[in-house]
Parts: structure tokens; sequence; C-alpha cells
């Protein structure tokens, strides 16, 4: 089942783990919203400088951002009513884990990456 995914930390370079894990979720089929700060299209997607602007609902986050930016805009993140968010490795933080769960959202600590290879994505 394809799932609408925002990869907020989204990169246009290939050798970054945000940009692996849209590349990977496209093969999967899932629809992908990139989330970074200058907003730009990667691999032909439309890019989004911020998740306020993304009108469409999502069922997946997974986050490439260190805590202390994800800080900033946690409001914006709990505005998409995601169903879980994945925090990918070096994106940890119980104080923002805590927060969400408070609000009704599954969260993660894992890897995009190995739950799609391992069919532990859906």
């Amino acid at each position: 089942m394809a799932l609408p995914v925002a990869i907020i930390g989204a990169s246009h370079k290939p050798q970054r783990y945000a940009y692996k894990a849209q590349v990977m979720l496209m093969e999967y089929k899932h629809s992908v919203f990139p989330v970074s700060g200058n907003g730009r299209e990667i691999l032909g997607v439309q890019g989004y400088s911020s998740v306020r602007d993304i009108e469409h609902p999502i069922d997946t986050v997974t986050l490439y951002l260190n805590a202390q930016l994800h800080e900033r805009i946690k409001q914006d993140v709990l505005q998409l009513k995601p169903r879980r968010i994945i925090f990918n490795p070096g994106t940890e933080s119980t104080q923002l884990m805590s927060f969400y769960q408070s609000h009704g959202i599954e969260t993660l600590e894992a890897c995009t990456l190995v739950m799609l290879r391992t069919d532990q994505f859906e």
C-alpha cells in the first residue's frame, strides 16, 4: 500500500540518507513530500520549504533533522496529523517523542531505509 510520506530534512545530495530514503520510498511507490530549507524540487518531486505548505494528508513523517531544529517546527509537524513519525539515527529526542505521543501520534526510533528493506514500513 502506497503511503504519503513527508521527508523532513530532505536533501538533493545523493550521499545524504534523506536523499537515499526518498529514492527508496519512490521505488516502493510511496508518495513523497520532501521538506528542506530551500524547498527545491528533489528527484523530480515538488519540494517544500515548510511543512505548513503541504496540503495533502500525510501518513508518515520521516525525520532527517536534528532535535534542535526540529524543536522549532514541532507545532507545524503536529498540524500534519501524521499517523507516525520515524526518528532516523541522529534525530532521536525523548522530549519530542513524548510530545508527539501525548498527541496520539506513534513514534519510532528506526531507520526508514531498513524498515523499507525488511518490509516493516507499512
